[in-house]
């Protein structure tokens, strides 16, 4: 085992390599001018969102936009100092971010990329604790740098790097597995429910609706209509937070299901005073993320029954009635038609969050039951692999959750982990 006062060493971050902001200096911020141009303009949503490499982006600049910022090269780690404190991701190409944002470029003989970001992942709570202010959580540099990252030998950082890398290789696998397939899912129903072209269309005519022209035969229905429960999640978060049960917001909401993983616990206790609006997947619940940024990003079908698990009230919970398939009406709200109409039907400017009242008279058109289930014949294998490969990303996150600080503090030795962990990758 390595002895940590001989090999492991506490060193600051800014003497590991090159440690600055990212630049935004044109004011407004939001000049039109400053965008849509071919270069990617990374910001702390962008980062929030990656796992290790930051492979999307929400913006780009235009040659404007560069001259008042900074292009950083592909490698860079980015960290946010902002608004979701401490998050970490790597750029897989040049990008320019905000003051928000701080990059790293690490010094090649001193610090291995890779293991430097899995050292500020295993700080990230302390980061937090010591950036939160009176106002808005934020994290300077002089505050990312008051704490010292315990760093071994570069051939040692490598030889870490590479065992925590192969778990988020293989969820950057899954991740683009589970993209191809809901490129396949969404192609079939925009084709057959968008553009009207599903089997047998040639032979029936189009009738307009208050949604526009629909076929004969369809049908434009109020979600009230085509459920049989519009509710809510808990309006009462208990602060203490023992081992228990757990208690889901919009933020541990992904596309096919909880990632129970980062769920708060609750004690049994609290628990059980809660006024809770189970969700039923016998019943075909249906959760759709109703606040904040996250409004209408996450919407998906519940799928496994979980008597320890609470929801709060950032979530609505729809219970479709026998007229409409629950796969069709998940989908149909995920579409970016059916998305526009739910923003009409948001409150708040700070904090902006769908209106129960107005969501229930959101109209949503209806294709026949029988072709409904066409559909979903088609869509329900593709959906299975989604959620196979979802869990499958959850068990690699948790594991390498739970390997990542025995090997970044050297608390197990890493050469015998290392020789352990390729003789199993042959």
């Amino acid at each position: 085992m390595l002895k940590l006062s001989e090999e492991w060493v506490l060193i600051p971050l800014k003497n590991l390599g090159f440690l600055g902001r990212g630049k935004s200096k044109h004011r407004p911020r939001n000049d039109p001018s400053l965008y849509d141009g071919k270069y990617p303009f990374v910001q702390t949503g962008d980062v929030t969102h990656a796992e290790y490499w930051l492979t999307a982006h929400s913006q780009t600049y235009s040659d404007k936009g560069l001259a008042q910022s900074k292009l950083w090269p592909a490698g860079t780690l980015c960290i946010t100092i902002a608004a979701n404190i401490a998050e970490t991701a790597v750029l897989t190409v040049d990008a320019c971010f905000p003051d928000s944002v701080v990059g790293f470029i690490p010094d090649p003989l001193k610090a291995n990329t890779a293991f430097i970001k899995y050292s500020l992942d295993l700080l990230k709570q302390r980061y937090k604790e010591i950036s939160r202010g009176t106002t808005q959580d934020n994290l300077s540099l002089e505050k990312l740098n008051s704490i010292q990252i315990r760093v071994p030998p570069l051939s040692v950082q490598d030889r870490v790097a590479v065992i925590l890398r192969t778990y988020d290789d293989l969820i950057e696998v899954n991740q683009r597995r589970i993209a191809i397939l809901e490129d396949m899912a969404r192609l079939q129903f925009d084709e057959w429910f968008v553009r009207f072209r599903y089997p047998g269309h040639d032979a029936v005519p189009l009738v307009m609706t208050e949604l526009g022209k629909v076929p004969e035969g369809w049908s434009v229905s109020s979600l009230d209509n085509l459920c049989v429960k519009i509710t809510d999640g808990s309006h009462w978060s208990p602060t203490s937070q023992p081992a228990g049960k757990l208690m889901a917001s919009v933020k541990d909401m992904g596309e096919w299901g909880f990632d129970l993983s980062k769920c708060r616990s609750i004690s049994d206790e609290d628990f059980d005073k809660l006024v809770r609006n189970d969700c039923l997947p016998l019943l075909g619940d249906i959760l759709v993320a109703k606040d904040g940024a996250n409004l209408n990003k996450h919407t998906f079908l519940v799928t496994e029954q979980r008597d320890d698990l609470a929801v709060l009230s950032s979530i609505a919970i729809i219970r479709p009635n026998e007229q409409v398939e629950r796969e069709y009406l998940t989908a149909a709200l995920k579409s970016p038609d059916v998305s526009a109409r739910i923003k009409q039907s948001v409150s708040g400017a700070a904090i902006p969050r769908i209106i129960l009242k107005d969501f229930k008279k959101l109209p949503m058109i209806v294709p026949p039951l029988k072709l409904q289930s066409k559909w979903v014949a088609n869509f329900a294998p593709l959906a299975e692999q989604c959620r196979t490969l979802t869990c499958s990303n959850f068990r690699l996150r948790a594991a390498r959750d739970l390997l990542l600080p025995k090997l970044i503090s050297g608390e197990i030795d890493v050469s015998a982990a290392y020789e352990t962990f390729a003789e199993a990758a042959e």
